[in-house]
């Protein structure tokens, strides 16, 4: 797999709390330089990123999160936030569960939850984030079997706020037991082409990182 084809799959992220418009205009205009499946930017700025790509005219498509990092807000609030992003011009949406529930057992809740959001997104694309560090193995695979059963797109490693981010074992794990038309995201940690490369090779379909296009860049790869 060649640099191009590792960009096509990027999710170029800027989630940091801190970051301005000028910030995620800079995210938005890498992601469509170096050809990045996405740009994934906070939900606040959808609105303005989706009003500079239609100016600019380009094909720039727009990540948003949903719960995040944390996940344990109301399903009503997640559901009314996925509705906004959407208005707003977002192509795609990362949505956080309940990691509470898991621990609780609390499995017909968060399938609901996620069919919720599956049926406001329509078409669009929908990404569950699990936060692997925070599960257990089995608590792992039975989100594999929640998710695949809601028809979600994607099934995603972690947030990249939490303890930890992605591992290839996690991948790999996700790769196994998640059904073959449920695509699977690595975010968290991912800095270097050596990282992306390790990702991918266990299973990974897309990653999510705000650091693997600056290591590419300043390679000269690109």
């Amino acid at each position: 797999m060649n640099v191009q084809e590792i960009c096509g799959k990027i999710d170029h992220t800027i989630l940091q709390p801190e970051c301005t418009w000028e910030e995620v205009k800079k995210v938005c205009e890498e992601a469509v330089k170096y050809r990045t499946a996405t740009a994934c930017i906070p939900p606040s700025f959808v609105k303005s990123a989706a009003k500079w790509r239609s100016q600019e005219e380009n094909d720039l498509r727009i990540c948003t999160v949903v719960g995040f990092p944390n996940g344990y807000q109301t399903t009503s609030v997640k559901c009314f936030e996925t509705e906004q992003v959407l208005r707003d011009g977002a192509d795609e949406v990362d949505m956080v569960i309940h990691i509470g529930w898991v621990k609780e057992k609390k499995y017909a809740e968060l399938l609901e939850e996620i069919r919720n959001i599956r049926s406001i997104c329509g078409e669009k694309v929908l990404k569950v984030i699990i936060e692997t560090c925070l599960l257990n193995e089995y608590e792992k695979i039975k989100m594999c079997d929640i998710v695949s059963e809601s028809g979600t797109d994607f099934i995603k490693t972690s947030t990249g706020f939490s303890k930890e981010g992605a591992t290839p074992e996690d991948v790999s794990l996700l790769r196994k037991y998640v059904s073959p038309y449920v695509q699977v995201k690595a975010a968290g940690g991912i800095r270097s082409i050596a990282d992306a490369v390790w990702m991918l090779g266990a299973g990974a379909d897309r990653l999510g990182t705000s650091s693997l296009i600056k290591a590419i860049v300043g390679k000269a790869l690109l």
